[in-house]
């Protein structure tokens, strides 16, 4: 489903008579703002996430090698 041309229209005129036009630039870098922190929280996760599942791999590595030395034994 897109938007189009009238929609957009609407929804501008709507934003400049709720906020005024002193309003909208701070709301636009109050936007940004919120959309570079949730993209830098975002990587912050995956990090975590790839760290953790690297340090699962090394650990089911070390058990893999473990058992084998065992099992020649």
């Amino acid at each position: 489903m897109s938007l189009g041309i009238w929609e957009i229209v609407v929804i501008v005129l709507a934003v400049v008579i709720l906020f005024g036009g002193k309003k909208i630039p701070e709301l636009a870098r109050a936007l940004g703002r919120a959309s570079y922190e949730f993209k830098k929280a975002r990587e912050s996760i995956e990090n975590e996430i790839s760290a953790a599942e690297s340090e699962a791999k090394k650990i089911e590595n070390a058990v893999t090698v473990k058992k084998e030395n065992s099992d020649k034994i």
